[in-house]
């Protein structure tokens, strides 16, 4: 067992038959056979999943999984760009990796390959909403990234990003409905010289499964937008749009 596998090892070691239909539906869909299948499950158990009978918080869940893929999509995708337009400035392509890597692509492409059926949640989260809620999706989407990163190396983890989301970059780069605040933010600072915008965290309201974001955005120290939202990238991204529309009435 390498170090990655040492350090992620997992609890799960007997299947259930759903388990094995979910693990046979994800490798099937992503084109990549696992040599550790308990890494692919935890990276689709949901933090409220339980089995009946059990205490909640009894497994762990993929929220570590999808810190490392999250990580692991840039990289490839900011590789990608960088390869493919030689010519094109470095505004241009955050944007365009912006569009990519977010919650919204990570979902909807999640939806179309039926990754939503496959996640384990608690029924309490499902009867909430939670099998086509985008947050939920997009972690579960980085959450497998990450565990075919370890699993595999980044070159499967790129071969998964090419096969899933770089196919489909045409496609999502030309979806109007993607409106990147945070992209057009950044791109208006660089371009005047004003430096980088940041987000902070001013507030985190409810409990976990129905958490409200309020996000500030600042440049120079300066406040300029403030958002609300389900997950950190929706309040940044309406801090973000909110700072632009004060931007241009000044």
């Amino acid at each position: 067992m390498g170090f990655w596998q040492k350090l992620f090892k997992s609890e799960f070691s007997e299947f259930t038959a759903e388990d094995r239909q979910k693990l046979d539906a994800i490798q099937k869909i992503t084109g990549y056979h696992f040599h550790d299948l308990n890494l692919l499950l935890l990276a689709l158990t949901h933090r409220s999943f339980h089995k009946p009978g059990e205490k909640k918080h009894t497994y762990r869940s993929n929220e570590r999984l999808e810190f490392l893929g999250d990580s692991v999509l840039g990289l490839v995708i900011a590789e990608m760009l960088y390869l493919d337009h030689p010519d094109l400035r470095e505004g241009r392509m955050t944007k365009m990796k912006a569009m990519l890597v977010n919650e919204i692509t990570l979902s909807n492409v999640g939806k179309t390959i039926k990754l939503n059926e496959q996640i384990r949640m608690s029924p309490e989260e499902e009867n909430l909403g939670g099998r086509q809620r985008p947050s939920i999706i997009s972690d579960a989407f980085e959450a497998i990234l990450g565990a075919v990163y370890i699993d595999g190396g980044l070159g499967a983890a790129s071969d998964v990003i090419t096969r899933l989301i770089y196919a489909r970059k045409d496609d999502i780069l030309s979806d109007k409905s993607q409106k990147n605040f945070k992209g057009d933010l950044l791109e208006l600072m660089q371009a005047n010289g004003d430096g980088m915008p940041y987000y902070e965290v001013e507030s985190e309201i409810g409990p976990d499964h129905d958490k409200e974001f309020e996000i500030s955005v600042y440049i120079n120290k300066e406040k300029i937008g403030h958002g609300r939202g389900h997950t950190k990238k929706e309040a940044e991204q309406k801090a973000a749009a909110m700072a632009l529309k004060s931007l241009k009435e000044e």
